[in-house]
């Protein structure tokens, strides 16, 4: 496992961030944040849970998001508390903890706005021709590529994870964690493999793709300056306009537009129909035979169908 380096010059796969560059690449906002990167802890969610617990519970009481990143998570997770699995130094494993200036009932849509500005964000980095990245409801980011009229999704790149920490009435402490694989896809879908073994309900899941497919010389460094730029946007208009502008962005990089999907819900079906998109608070609207359904988030996972 390679440690923390200033070097300024990343190498395609070189597992360093180099802050020189970091700071060359970031906007001045988001290079004013506090940044600490580690080799390894247990999670960078609950490491930064931990220090806006201890803040004073008001809108102002955090000048500045706080930024944390480790090469190794030995106790990430995603979604229903499933674990992230990543080989140390191949994602970006990353959490920004802040205080939106919004009651907890108001955050509504906010892993759907925050996947919207990783997407975008990440979209700015050398990808090859016909590659994007796109979002699958609710907050996964995926590598797809196009040749012709035909799309092909080749995984799962992204996940988000954003708990809340406290709430008063005009503010939310949150910590938005997410892992983007940058490269080393093989070696985790080895690992993801060994638990749908194990697990039924995660048997018909996307395999790991990495930024590399798509972009020779990604690296750890120019994916956080992109990440954190498209982030430090996107909190500012979450915080004064909700999800509103960011449900047509979101329409604009939906994965399975106009496919027909199965919502599963501890692997068993639960909904079947047409994704057509998503309405005013995120929530993912299917056309079925019995009419169009909005469907919460939850504990449910979305698939195409078969």
């Amino acid at each position: 496992m390679n440690a923390p380096t200033s070097s300024d010059k990343p190498e395609a796969g070189d597992a360093h961030i180099a802050r020189n560059r970091l700071d060359a690449h970031l906007d001045a906002a988001p290079r004013a944040w506090p940044l600490d990167i580690v080799a390894a802890t247990g999670s960078t969610n609950a490491d930064l849970a931990n220090r806006l617990k201890a803040l004073p519970r008001t809108a102002n009481a955090l000048p500045a998001p706080l930024v944390r990143v480790a090469f190794e998570q030995t106790a990430g997770r995603g979604r229903q508390g499933r674990p992230w699995f990543a080989q140390p130094g191949n994602a970006l494993l990353c959490s920004v903890g802040c205080i939106v200036p919004r009651p907890v009932d108001a955050l509504s849509g906010l892993s759907i706005a925050i996947g919207v500005a990783l997407a975008e964000g990440l979209a700015t980095l050398p990808l090859d021709g016909g590659t994007r990245v796109a979002l699958k409801w609710p907050n996964d980011l995926l590598l797809t590529s196009t040749e012709g009229d035909t799309t092909r999704i080749a995984g799962k790149l992204a996940g988000i994870l954003i708990e809340t920490v406290w709430n008063t009435d005009d503010a939310t402490a949150v910590v938005i964690g997410f892992g983007i694989n940058v490269r080393g896809a093989q070696a985790v879908a080895a690992q993801v493999d060994a638990l749908r073994a194990r697990d039924a309900a995660l048997a018909s899941g996307l395999p790991p793709a990495a930024l590399s497919a798509a972009c020779a010389s990604a690296n750890l460094t120019d994916t956080l300056a992109a990440a954190l730029n498209a982030l430090t946007p996107a909190l500012a208009q979450f915080a004064s306009d909700g999800l509103a502008p960011f449900v047509p962005r979101w329409h604009a990089l939906h994965a399975y537009a106009g496919r027909e999907v199965v919502l599963l819900e501890q692997g068993v079906e639960r909904a079947r129909g047409i994704a057509t998109g998503i309405d005013a608070t995120g929530r993912l609207l299917l056309d079925t035979p019995d009419g169009v359904q909005a469907i919460a988030a939850g504990d449910v996972s979305l698939r195409e169908a078969q």
